[in-house]
């Protein structure tokens, strides 16, 4: 059961809810509620929807339309990427001039790589075998250390014989042989003899 508002009624309302809040009630349109059986925001609600939903509708068919309708742009644009915006096989940016007056560039450089490898397996190999001179250096100037040494050892024991009055090392050791074969021949007659008197 709807209740009428009359004008009058409205006006001593509106006195009467000036003292309350009338910004609050004229918001909810109470009136015009009860007039046409709707809140005014409810039925811009209902607007928007309605409008958006047409949109929406709207905007579904204008894309399918605007989709077929660029395809043959889209193909338009591939043939542009293709063909227009593309660098030919004939033309050489400013950097790359170089290699089409000297294509066999590519090759030397691959040369004077492998080149550059062997040299520097070359210079490892003169290194270690320097290295092991170096060592071998050192062991010979050792050993000569050692061979001057022994003939100054010599020298200084043959000066020794000769102020000895023992006449040079060779003539000492001759000296000394003999000597030593004479006492091998006493130790025989003297063994010779001790054997004949112990036969007695």
């Amino acid at each position: 059961m709807r209740i009428r508002i009359n004008a009058r009624e409205k006006q001593k309302m509106a006195q009467c809810t000036n003292e309350v809040d009338p910004q609050s009630l004229e918001a909810l349109k109470l009136y015009e509620a009860q007039f046409f059986g709707f809140t005014p925001q409810t039925c811009m609600l209902r607007v928007y929807s309605a409008f958006q939903e047409s949109l929406y509708d709207i905007l579904v068919t204008v894309e399918a339309v605007f989709v077929k309708k660029f395809a043959s742009i889209l193909a338009y644009g591939v043939l542009l990427v293709n063909n227009v915006l593309s660098v030919p096989q004939n033309v050489l940016l400013p950097d790359d001039q170089p290699h089409k007056k000297y294509p066999q560039g590519v090759k030397q450089l691959l040369k004077l790589e492998n080149e550059l490898a062997e040299l520097q397996q070359s210079y490892q190999a003169e290194v270690c075998a320097r290295q092991a001179l170096m060592a071998e250096l050192e062991e010979q100037r050792e050993v000569q250390e050692q061979l001057d040494g022994l003939l100054k050892w010599i020298a200084e024991l043959r000066h020794t014989w000769m102020q000895g009055g023992m006449g040079t090392v060779q003539d000492s050791f001759t000296l000394m042989t003999q000597t030593v074969k004479n006492l091998q021949e006493i130790m025989k007659d003297i063994t010779r003899k001790s054997k004949g008197l112990e036969e007695l």
